[in-house]
């Protein structure tokens, strides 16, 4: 079984990165006005959502305990980020305060997986 979690993590790891690096990467084009949500960001919020469920749902198999409220956040965050970059996935361009929302809940969701203990 530890082996199938790791490979989650890692999963889970990738969806973020791609969700972040396709933010980052839109970050001059936010400068412009131009910046739109990429496929890669919408894929790595999916993965995250996938993934995330299914370690909760390992963890809680295995007898662990789980930080409801930490996960419940968590997904509320998650949630708003998908809302908002599928429904926007087909526009030619993001306003910039929508598309800064998206990238500072991304960084919210990082912070709150590693600090909060």
């Amino acid at each position: 079984m530890d082996v199938l979690i790791h490979v989650f993590v890692a999963l889970h790891i990738i969806g973020i990165g791609a969700l972040l690096g396709g933010f980052l990467t839109q970050m001059k084009a936010m400068g412009a006005g131009t910046a739109r949500f990429t496929p890669a960001m919408l894929h790595g919020a999916l993965t995250m959502l996938v993934t995330g469920i299914a370690l909760v749902g390992i963890h809680q198999a295995e007898g662990h305990t789980v930080d409801h409220v930490k996960i419940g956040v968590k997904l509320a965050i998650l949630v708003v980020i998908l809302g908002l970059v599928y429904v926007k996935r087909d526009e030619e361009k993001v306003d910039k305060a929508l598309f800064g929302a998206v990238g500072g809940l991304t960084m919210a969701n990082i912070f709150i997986a590693t600090l909060w203990v």
